[in-house]
């Protein structure tokens, strides 16, 4: 086909989430360190489910309206690094293909130079070797080798063909890539997202694997409604209706039907659609269960969500006046979050090595603290980026985000933080400095063989890595905890040992690790925490 429509383009974007999906675990394995934390496929599956949940039931016009709303979908569910890139891509797109109804060669070319340019920009410093290289150069390539009057499967064909081949290079443009002997796991996650269009334009079978959740917000509040409320707003009562052959004559089948009866049990803001043998329906109701018996008459549920928005309402009418400044911090292990707010964090972003947030669960939480100016705390290197986002999207307070890089860094920054100080953004800065002379070990288990930093790993191995140096391996977490310890420059200069203990630490591991700490680092003082997190035996903190 010479052009695409909005309808094909829906179904591509919905094709790309489906391979991707179908292909999670090799992404996720794609890891430079074989910790048991690779989420990169995860994170991009996550992205780009939260534009999928934005147009599942947009019937735009154009185009342009459909990857609007997709690019917009997809930067609030963006998680980690990968995904905030891959959703700067989406939002370049869009703005490329702004005001275009079917979309040609000419165009794509266009918009997909724009995703080159935005994805760049929201990285402070590229490194090539990554998403953005094989993004970047399998565009220079198809927009170079491919004429505007082809079709637009030669075009995304070219695409994708470049892109597979580019991420084979990647092995070879990042020494820590070819040490581990893997390729960019962003980019492979790209790759299989851009096949999922390919095959779907094609025509060939795509494994249905990803179903969007619908859109929903995490952060209701369940005090708003008690026993002594009453019920002033209804429930507001959506689903997916698969039509039954035994119940109605699925082809011929008028939705109308549906509209009229549940404007007779007096619904209200009623919409409904059918696809082939579904119909989706919304409807503002007091009596959800008449609404729900009525629509059975004509086929079955798939999904269901039934909200009370007495919340949503009260949500909105509770707020107070908002205060000078908020914490937001994430965190992930029970004792973790409750040291974390007792250190003054306001609210806690659930999220670790393996669940990063999205940036609409920073602006969720940027609702709730309600404060002028927000102090964010990523906690992680694969969250910084989401953070940023959020607080550019962000126009309801100044949002200010601290590059803390691990629990052990946020940790030490929240002692810092003065909530009193006249430059906000002159005090980050000074702690920002402050944790440069933090140093955190991270203890885990390797999930496979591998060589990293001339180390070689074994399976089932425990292994204490710091940023992004592997300094020691054993066969105990203990043993492996104590050796990384024992690797750290200038140890005696050193003051301080807190250790964030992990939720697999058995009693006699922790007494053992205890009894080596005061042997080995006497000038050490120790001071642990249980932690609660999952997958990280230790956490240590050294200042």
């Amino acid at each position: 086909m010479n052009s695409i429509d909005a309808l094909t383009l829906k179904s591509m974007l919905i094709a790309g989430a489906n391979e991707l999906s179908a292909n999670l675990k090799i992404v996720n394995e794609l890891n430079v360190f074989p910790v048991p934390d690779g989420d990169t496929g995860f994170n991009m599956l996550k992205t780009v489910e939260g534009g999928i949940v934005k147009i599942n039931d947009y019937n735009g016009d154009s185009v342009s309206d459909i990857i609007s709303a997709y690019a917009s979908g997809a930067l609030l569910g963006a998680r980690g690094n990968s995904g905030v890139i891959l959703s700067q891509m989406f939002k370049g797109i869009a703005n490329g293909l702004k005001g275009v109804s079917s979309a040609t060669v000419s165009h794509l070319k266009q918009a997909f130079n724009e995703g080159v340019k935005c994805s760049y920009s929201a990285v402070q410093n590229p490194v090539e070797g990554t998403i953005l290289t094989v993004f970047r150069m399998a565009t220079e390539y198809a927009c170079a080798n491919v004429s505007d009057d082809a079709t637009v499967e030669e075009f995304i064909k070219a695409h994708v063909e470049e892109a597979s081949k580019v991420l084979v290079q990647t092995k070879e443009m990042l020494p820590v890539l070819k040490e581990s002997d893997v390729v960019d796991s962003g980019g492979a996650g790209l790759v299989y997202i851009e096949d999922g269009w390919l095959k779907m334009l094609t025509g060939e079978e795509i494994a249905v694997t990803f179903d969007a959740p619908e859109d929903e917000n995490s952060f209701v509040d369940l005090s708003l409604f008690t026993s002594d409320s009453v019920l002033t707003y209804g429930y507001c009562t959506e689903f997916l209706l698969r039509l039954q052959n035994s119940k109605v004559d699925v082809e011929s089948f008028d939705e109308k039907v549906i509209v009229s009866e549940l404007e007779s049990l007096g619904g209200d803001s009623i919409v409904a659609f059918k696809t082939e043998d579904i119909v989706k329906i919304h409807v503002h109701t007091k009596e959800p269960g008449s609404v729900l018996n009525v629509c059975q008459r004509y086929g079955e549920f798939l999904t269901l969500k039934v909200e009370n928005m007495t919340l949503q309402h009260n949500e909105t009418k509770k707020k107070t006046p908002a205060k000078k400044v908020g914490v937001v911090a994430v965190a992930t292990g029970d004792g973790l979050k409750e040291l974390f707010t007792s250190l003054g964090a306001d609210i806690i972003v659930d999220g670790g090595q393996t669940s990063n947030p999205s940036t609409q669960d920073f602006i969720s939480a940027f609702d709730s603290v309600n404060a002028k100016n927000i102090f964010v705390l990523p906690n992680n290197s694969n969250v910084i980026l989401t953070a940023m986002q959020s607080a550019k999207m962000y126009e309801n307070a100044n949002v200010y985000v601290i590059n803390t890089k691990t629990l052990q860094q946020g940790y030490v920054a929240l002692s810092l933080v003065n909530t009193e100080a006249e430059d906000y953004e002159e005090h980050i800065a000074e702690i920002e400095q402050m944790l440069e002379d933090v140093v955190g070990i991270d203890v885990t288990y390797a999930v496979r063989n591998a060589t990293v930093d001339g180390k070689c790993v074994i399976q089932g191995d425990y292994m204490g890595i710091s940023g992004k140096k592997l300094l020691a391996t054993a066969s105990d977490k203990v043993t492996a905890t104590i050796l990384a310890i024992k690797e750290v420059a200038d140890l005696e200069d050193k003051e301080l040992l807190t250790v964030f203990i992990g939720a697999d630490v058995t009693d006699a591991e922790r007494e053992s690790f205890e009894s080596q700490v005061a042997q080995s680092f006497p000038f050490l003082e120790y001071v642990p925490y249980e932690g609660g997190q999952e997958v990280y035996s230790f956490l240590i903190c050294i200042e």
